[in-house]
């Protein structure tokens, strides 16, 4: 197995975030055009760099020993104070993973989340979440391959062909 460095993304990083934000997005689009655009991102330039600053955000990316980032995951602190019915846990919630397609099964995923899990033991964090759309199958099989179980589940009926 390759050696694979996690480290928290700089403003350098914002090109190969965006060329990896497409390939999301292409995963998405290919699977349900009705839903997304492509080949499209949902940050821009702009966005990327406010991201990168932000104190409840944190992004993440993978790098293979020439330097050359292989993935990416954006992480968002939630929590839910004083709820009627919520308890006040402290979440880390995984608003965007993705590695490369040219260095899936490489172990990039795996090592991305480890540092994202490591992170939010330090950080205090009570769980972590993310969604996954279920028209992408390499995805789910993917995340429960590393423990997570379904927490919820949307549901939709379509009403227009």
């Amino acid at each position: 197995m390759e050696k694979i460095n996690v480290r928290r993304a700089t403003p350098k990083d914002i090109p190969r975030i965006l060329e990896l934000l497409v390939q999301v997005d292409m995963v998405h689009h290919n699977a349900r055009p009705d839903l997304f655009k492509g080949p499209a991102t949902k940050y821009s330039e702009e966005d990327l760099e406010e991201i990168l600053g932000m104190e409840d955000v944190d992004v993440f990316v993978s790098e293979d020993v020439s330097g050359f980032v292989t993935g990416h995951a954006f992480c968002a602190h939630r929590q839910v104070l004083d709820d009627a019915v919520l308890t006040d846990v402290r979440t880390l919630y995984i608003d965007d993973i993705c590695v490369d397609e040219e260095c899936r099964g490489r172990g990039v995923g795996h090592a991305l989340y480890r540092h994202v899990k490591e992170y939010a033991k330090e950080q205090g964090f009570y769980n972590i979440t993310l969604n996954v759309y279920c028209c992408n199958p390499g995805a789910v099989k993917f995340y429960e391959s590393l423990g997570l179980k379904p927490m919820k589940i949307g549901m939709e009926e379509i009403l227009q062909d």
